[in-house]
């Protein structure tokens, strides 16, 4: 990578993972421009607010199923990170075509105004979703199994068509295959809230919490911060060898909701049990991450294990449902 600053679009910048990345590439002397395109669906103006002031920073509000609108956010602009997405796999089911339409012809908009535009890069968020039916564990890049939700068709459909542009364009990727992602900024409100923001909310209020299953399906739950490493050691590899590559983002460490859920009664101080639901359909049982690959090829490190990143996470939403 060349050694002038970039100027870098962040799709989805005003959400979760999406604000994260855009406090670090702010402060990042890489960069000259951070430039966030958002519609706020799930993503809230209070999540970039604090950037405002920021020389570097810029917003578009919009919405990526519009080409009009991404044509414009890639405008004198280097690299992307391409964060925006609609998430959850039982929103998928009850909605797959807004999640069609969002995270595959939204992601299509956005790789090809990329190539119209002489973009240099995109790096995309992926899932582990994309490993289906594929019980191996871990989970190895190569051996995905058939997506078991809609939500996992798109990133599924969304690597292929980065692969075949790939071929087809002067186009690079790099996919980042997130395992479970949490910290700060995730919503713990709504009805697709994920189970640790739920949990904390659950903690902190005295509420038991609902494990769907009998609480021996397990994650790799992943910090924030990893996943804000990977994207800026994606954005700016000079590793021809880790271009147009699909990466696992995670810590390579199993825990079972149960497990979790006796993490944040420990952390919160927090004395209530928990209740057990139904298994929810689509979800994949369990999940484990080989980050081989990733540590060799972008040299991620994903150094905030579960007790450290829930400790941070539990600060966050003390104060945020206290307020």
């Amino acid at each position: 990578m060349s050694e002038a600053k970039k100027n870098i679009l962040v799709t989805g910048g005003a959400g979760f993972i999406g604000s994260n990345l855009v406090k670090a590439l702010l402060s990042d002397d890489r960069t000259s421009k951070i430039r966030v395109l958002d519609n706020f669906a799930t993503g809230f103006l209070k999540n970039i607010k604090p950037f405002e002031s920021h020389p570097k920073f810029e917003f578009i509000e919009g919405d990526i199923r519009n080409y009009d609108v991404c044509r414009a956010a890639v405008k004198d602009i280097d690299l992307i990170s391409h964060q925006a997405a609609l998430g959850s796999v039982p929103r998928s089911i009850k909605d797959p075509l807004t999640t069609h339409a969002v995270n595959l012809s939204g992601t299509l908009h956005i790789f090809n105004a990329a190539i119209e535009n002489n973009i240099k890069r995109v790096v995309f968020a992926s899932s582990s979703s994309v490993y289906g039916d594929n019980p191996q564990l871990p989970k190895i890049e190569q051996n995905i199994g058939l997506p078991l939700s809609p939500y996992a068709a798109t990133k599924y459909m969304t690597e292929v068509y980065a692969s075949v542009f790939a071929r087809n364009f002067p186009f690079e990727y790099i996919g980042l295959r997130y395992f479970n992602i949490y910290g700060p900024n995730q919503d713990p409100h709504g009805a697709y809230a994920a189970v640790i923001p739920l949990f904390f909310k659950a903690a902190i209020e005295e509420n038991p919490p609902i494990i769907n299953g009998d609480g021996s399906n397990s994650r790799d739950f992943t910090y924030v911060d990893n996943a804000v490493e990977a994207n800026i050691l994606a954005l700016f590899t000079d590793r021809t060898e880790a271009v147009n590559q699909v990466f696992n983002i995670a810590c390579a460490e199993r825990t079972t909701l149960t497990e979790l859920w006796q993490n944040i009664k420990t952390i919160s101080g927090c004395s209530t049990d928990a209740s057990y639901g139904p298994n929810r359909p689509g979800d994949i049982p369990h999940s484990l991450a080989s980050i081989e690959k990733a540590q060799i090829l972008l040299g991620y490190t994903g150094k905030i294990k579960l007790n450290e990143g829930l400790t941070k996470a539990f600060e966050f939403y003390k104060h945020q449902l206290n307020q």
